[in-house]
């Protein structure tokens, strides 16, 4: 079993992007986000103009990443299924602040798939070693490609956890959702069944109440049924 978790919402109580260029950026920053929402450009476009108006320096962007919060009821989860299940922290963010707030945090070393920072020629660039030319979304983290080489050949359950518009095309594809703010919305428009939640305290109550067969989760016995109306699948 392969768990898929997102980062920016979800692990991390807000956006942490966002959360830089508000305090090292420009305001301009929000008519580049304003041209993704529209559609006008691409989330791997939007990102890499909105890294070049960067303006704080290696020592004050370490120390913002250092700040990132956490969902604390993320290590009792992790604790939990890693007895079971491989996870992955798979994020179209940026993956130096997601491994400078997880060792902050004192979390143990989970594998991340994310966009590079660098700074080259006087300013912040992101490098997109994640990316995927057949990407449906344009993301700098195509989310499908990642999973599918993760999970390889083998035919285990893969459960998505996440909150956002780079989680949803993966959501349709996954064995199990977990699902909040406008993902749940997008599973909800979809008919794609999911589990709502909060926290990774609601995920890992839901994940103990799943039915077991020999020792391992038994998601063929799950019946996949929407909180806001009852689809079932």
């Amino acid at each position: 079993m392969l768990f898929v978790i997102d980062f920016d919402g979800t692990l991390s109580l807000r956006d942490s992007v966002d959360a830089l260029l508000e305090r090292h950026a420009p305001a301009e920053w929000h008519a580049i986000e304003a041209e993704w929402a529209q559609g006008r450009i691409t989330a791997k476009e939007c990102m890499r103009q909105q890294i070049r108006m960067i303006t704080g320096n290696e020592q004050q962007l370490e120390r913002f990443f250092s700040t990132i919060r956490l969902d604390a009821s993320f290590l009792p989860f992790l604790n939990y299924v890693q007895t079971f299940a491989e996870v992955a922290i798979i994020s179209d963010g940026i993956g130096r602040a997601i491994h400078t707030a997880l060792e902050a945090a004192g979390f143990p070393g989970i594998p991340v798939f994310a966009n590079r920072l660098g700074f080259v020629d006087g300013r912040w660039e992101l490098d997109f070693p994640n990316t995927d030319s057949d990407c449906e979304v344009g993301s700098g983290v195509c989310k499908c490609a990642v999973t599918r080489k993760l999970s390889g050949a083998s035919a285990q359950p893969i459960v998505l956890i996440g909150d956002g518009r780079s989680d949803m095309c993966l959501s349709g594809r996954v064995d199990y959702v977990f699902a909040k703010e406008s993902l749940a919305r997008h599973c909800e428009a979809e008919a794609i069944p999911f589990t709502e939640f909060q926290s990774f305290r609601d995920v890992l109550a839901s994940i103990k109440a799943w039915p077991v067969l020999q020792g391992m989760p038994n998601l063929a016995e799950l019946p996949r049924q929407s909180k806001l109306t009852g689809i079932v699948r």
